[in-house]
């Protein structure tokens, strides 16, 4: 292929990326988006550090030479090359495995290695920021206080987004305990807009090695039977190797729950996506309406916390 028409389809396969999408290096594995292209460059931006960098034309085409002469070996690539290498996988006659990239008439364009989904590339914070969105869209429609009179798939939707916000809620959480603890002094409380946390200390104990404890009380004078008792671990090996029978040792009380077996993440990128596209749409009188709203909410809130 000659050089004007690789470089016009590198652009088109960047600008048609999806909003979100992105690419990664192909050996130190920095992600990073396209920001846009120009007539002598496209512009990327790296997500783990924000630098923004333009990948020039003429680069471009010194490495497609190299493919020309032979697959490059993905091993050898310089940190400058890797990003060239990453884009020029997305064009239709280039590809990729994990040790070289070719040229390949027979490849597909836009099935880069290195393209990472908008769906996939979503970092913590934003995947529950997404979660939350779509929870809310549908407590918007149900009658949550009532969930025996909603029908089967509402409530399971509604048990499984819960799930999802709630577990990544909690890693957002834990993520952010640490740089609190360093900011908090003994018995100081930190105020932020929506509540109050203090420095709490709690002790875990755990017993020290056997033949410690037995030292301890044999000094003391304290039989050993007092303290021992029966190994649940080797129990369980007695099951599984004689014929013990498990009612014969356990008293047994089954528990009845329900398991989040699977989320279909595609499908709620995909409604998210529509959330996000009305919001979009809102313009005008509505969307004024609707800003006003939220600004009153947001007043009213403000009033009760100073009023607390």
């Amino acid at each position: 292929m000659e050089p004007d028409d690789t470089w016009a389809s590198l652009r088109t396969q960047c600008e048609d990326l999806e909003p979100g999408a992105e690419l990664t290096t192909p050996v130190s594995e920095r992600p990073f988006e396209v920001v846009r292209t120009d007539d002598d460059r496209i512009v990327v931006r790296f997500g783990d550090s924000g630098e923004t960098r333009p990948l020039w034309r003429e680069q471009f085409v010194v490495f497609l030479e190299e493919l020309d002469d032979g697959a490059v070996s993905i091993e050898q690539l310089q940190p400058g090359v890797e990003p060239y290498a990453s884009v020029v996988t997305l064009a239709d006659e280039y590809t990729a495995d994990e040790r070289t990239v070719t040229y390949d008439t027979g490849a597909a364009g836009g099935e880069s290695p290195f393209l990472v989904p908008a769906a996939d590339a979503r970092n913590p914070p934003e995947r529950v920021h997404d979660d939350a969105l779509l929870l809310a869209a549908l407590l918007e429609g149900l009658d949550a206080d009532d969930p025996a009179a909603l029908d089967t798939d509402a409530l399971t939707d509604l048990y499984v987004l819960a799930s999802d916000v709630q577990h990544g809620a909690d890693r957002v959480r834990r993520s952010a305990r640490e740089p609190l603890l360093e900011r908090l002094g003994p018995e100081q409380q930190l105020h932020g807009r929506y509540g109050t946390v203090r420095r709490t200390t709690r002790e875990r104990r755990q017993p020290k090695d056997v033949e410690t404890i037995f030292t301890a009380l044999d000094d003391r004078g304290i039989p050993r039977e007092w303290v021992t008792g029966v190994d649940r671990d080797k129990l369980d090996v007695v099951l599984a190797v004689t014929d013990l029978e498990e009612d014969e040792v356990y008293d047994v009380d089954e528990d009845v729950y329900v398991q989040k077996t699977g989320v279909d993440e595609d499908e709620k990128y995909s409604r998210l996506q529509g959330i996000a596209d009305r919001i979009e749409e809102l313009e005008g009188a509505e969307g004024e309406e609707l800003r006003d709203e939220l600004d009153a909410i947001e007043d009213r809130l403000e009033e009760a916390l100073s009023a607390g």
